[in-house]
């Protein structure tokens, strides 16, 4: 037989046993995990068409939920007309990240840093952290809690954010979550297990809108935020920030903690081009 029909033979050999391969073999054994990223935040997650997934596939240790309280169920979506009743809370987030966690040795990236899921209260605060405060108790092997008897950081840090119940979260002696500051707590001296993070929306602060420089003026009061909350121990976010290359390369520089971006692939890339990620992070 000659030489070229018998390589033909086996190169074509390899291929089909390639893609048996590729068949058998699950997604984790034929793809790299990606690196965690600290600095960037999945705002409406759950309006992506994997929520929660597509995000950690790009590496996020940071999504946000929109729940409303609805005939008793936890449902998440932007709006009432969004909703649907397989689209839980622990459908769509708490579920998958339970899973995840226990498949990666109590991390949701395995020996990664936590993750923190913002959940934003769309319905009555206190009614709807009455209903989530049990559902939290169901996966406190996974979550963070605050006690008399000291803190128990774990895989996934909640933050309650939207119409958030400050008083009853904050009276709670064994706590599964903090509260979302806002620019009023800049200065405040509750502790930063409370309060871990500040949020606010870009558009009440600064008049840019991502084109051109920033402002210099605009510049310091960015830069004040941030210290402001450093001092304090808190991490800083903007939300309703434009979402270009250029204000992340603004937000970067200033070193705010969480990037609040709905385009998880082009500022997972911007973060990975980038040569580190020096924003402080909550104490652990």
């Amino acid at each position: 037989m000659p030489q070229r029909i018998v390589l033909t033979n086996r190169v074509a050999a390899i291929i089909v046993l390639s893609g048996l391969l590729a068949r058998v073999l699950p997604a984790t054994q034929t793809a790299a995990a990606p690196t965690p990223l600290t600095r960037v935040h999945a705002h409406n997650d759950y309006e992506h068409k994997r929520p929660l997934f597509d995000a950690l596939d790009q590496g996020f240790c940071s999504v946000e939920a929109d729940i409303y309280l609805v005939e008793g169920k936890l449902l998440v979506g932007h709006t009432r007309r969004s909703l649907r009743p397989d689209r839980t809370l622990q459908a769509l987030y708490l579920d998958p990240l339970k899973q995840r966690v226990a498949e990666n040795g109590g991390r949701v990236y395995k020996g990664g840093p936590p993750v923190t899921l913002f959940i934003d209260l769309k319905t009555a605060g206190r009614k709807t952290y009455a209903a989530l405060r049990p559902i939290l108790e169901e996966y406190r092997d996974m979550i963070s809690s605050f006690s008399p008897n000291g803190v128990r950081r774990r895989a996934i840090d909640v933050v309650i954010t939207g119409d958030c119940p400050r008083a009853e979260i904050e009276a709670d002696k064994d706590r599964l979550a903090a509260i979302d500051g806002k620019a009023t707590d800049l200065d405040s001296d509750l502790a930063a297990d409370l309060i871990p993070v500040i949020s606010e929306s870009w558009r009440s602060f600064f008049k840019w809108r991502g084109k051109g420089p920033l402002p210099a003026g605009e510049r310091e009061k960015l830069l004040s935020f941030v210290k402001k909350a450093h001092d304090h121990g808190r991490r800083i976010r903007f939300w309703a920030a434009p979402d270009n290359l250029a204000t992340w390369q603004e937000l970067y520089s200033a070193n705010v903690d969480l990037i609040n971006t709905d385009d998880l692939a082009g500022a997972a890339q911007f973060l990975r081009n980038s040569r580190s990620e020096p924003a402080t992070t909550p104490p652990r």
